[in-house]
């Protein structure tokens, strides 16, 4: 059987995409690295600003006073009934009018005001699933609501919340992408600018997926021995391991 030329000429064209793909990984992997690592500096910098918030807009929705209860689903609602890309600008520029900063923080502040929706919900879940009993126990050994919700509540909250907030981080870190159009060169910026030379779109943003896609999958992993940890952590007996069996009493002291 004869094959047609067609046929005969694709074994190349996949043989030249898969090493023009590899050119642009050698030509550029120094500037996709430091590219990778300021998407990690705008992941963890804004997650760490947003954590402070959502605790924050968390209080404030469990809040007995109607009115922060009001503030907070506002807040929350907005954030989630906008596109992130709307959210980025109206922040950015927003941010920019008022305070001078540069775009990095500019855009590590919007994505932290955005992320900062999530998180609260994350708190709020975290906080209303300890059970009621453990904060009236509290209350009947003369503790405080306040301090009551710092000393037992909290603690075992922010256990609880641990696993989600790893998925809001990994989260994060694809969202991190739309700051690009604020002009930061973190990883998808830095494919825009390699593209723009090359004229290679394809083979550019495969190699920027693929940074994306490692990072994600380092950090799953790193979640999951996380869980597991808490998971042992939580369970009767603290450390996971077998219970002893009580040594028999000697006929000496049973006497």
């Amino acid at each position: 059987m004869r094959l047609s030329p067609w046929a005969m000429r694709r074994p190349i064209k996949e043989q030249m995409l898969v090493q023009s793909v590899w050119i642009i990984f050698q030509d550029n992997w120094v500037m996709f690295t430091k590219a990778a690592g300021i998407t990690l500096e705008l992941t963890a910098l804004s997650l760490f600003f947003a954590t402070f918030i959502g605790l924050f807009v968390a209080f404030l929705k469990v809040s007995r006073v109607r009115v922060l209860n009001i503030i907070a689903d506002g807040y929350i609602g907005l954030i989630r009934g906008l596109p992130l890309i709307v959210q980025l600008m109206f922040l950015y520029f927003g941010i920019s009018s008022i305070l001078t900063l540069p775009r990095f923080w500019a855009g590590s502040l919007a994505l932290a005001i955005h992320a900062g929706a999530y998180v609260a919900e994350i708190f709020r879940g975290a906080i209303q699933s300890i059970d009621r009993g453990q904060v009236e126990a509290a209350r009947s050994l003369g503790m405080k609501q306040s301090l009551a919700m710092r000393r037992v509540i909290l603690p075992q909250a922010a256990l609880r919340a641990i696993p989600p907030l790893g998925n809001q981080f990994i989260i994060g870190l694809k969202d991190s992408s739309l700051v690009a159009y604020l002009g930061v060169l973190e990883l998808y910026g830095a494919a825009l600018l390699v593209q723009a030379e090359n004229f290679e779109p394809f083979q550019t943003y495969f190699v920027a997926g693929m940074y994306y896609l490692v990072m994600v999958i380092v950090f799953t992993l790193i979640l999951k021995k996380l869980e597991g940890r808490l998971a042992v952590s939580t369970r009767p007996g603290g450390s996971g391991d077998k219970p002893k069996r009580p040594r028999p009493r000697s006929e000496g002291a049973a006497t």
